[in-house]
């Protein structure tokens, strides 16, 4: 009998998808960017959706990294003229996953957020556990008694 294939998630996020991901990340809003709604971190560009094309603008580290995201996967990531001397490439919406679009969003949110801010959500998100833990502790001994 063959073994069970792990359903893959399926392709493509919307751009109401897309909206509510970005804007999820902490002080986090959206403000018009040359006339066009963007998301910003703070008062950092973030990334935004161009309704032309149904892509995401996403800055990357420099531009030998936004070229060698284009030459592994161009059916996913392009540049138009306009990004040919930015370090951005855009992203089509329909080739990502909710999933995959959130990772790439996150490693650009620990970019730009202020410092501070960063660490607080990871200093939160190491004491998330410790307080499930204590809770469900707390409930044994309520039990026993």
């Amino acid at each position: 009998m063959p073994a069970a294939k792990k359903k893959s998630a399926a392709k493509g996020v919307t751009p109401a998808q897309f909206k509510k991901i970005a804007l999820s990340f902490p002080e986090t809003s959206e403000k018009l960017s040359y006339g066009s709604p963007a998301i910003f971190v703070a008062k950092k560009f973030f990334t935004r959706h161009r309704k032309t094309d149904n892509s995401l603008v996403f800055i990357v580290a420099d531009i030998p990294t936004r070229d060698m995201m284009l030459e592994l996967d161009p059916k996913t990531y392009f540049i138009t003229d306009h990004y040919k001397d930015y370090p951005s490439v855009l992203v089509r919406m329909e080739r990502i996953t909710p999933e995959e679009l959130k990772m790439m969003l996150e490693r650009r949110w620990r970019q730009i957020a202020p410092k501070k801010l960063v660490k607080a959500v990871d200093e939160k998100a190491v004491e998330a556990p410790k307080a499930v833990k204590t809770k469900v502790v707390k409930k044994r001994h309520q039990k026993i008694r």
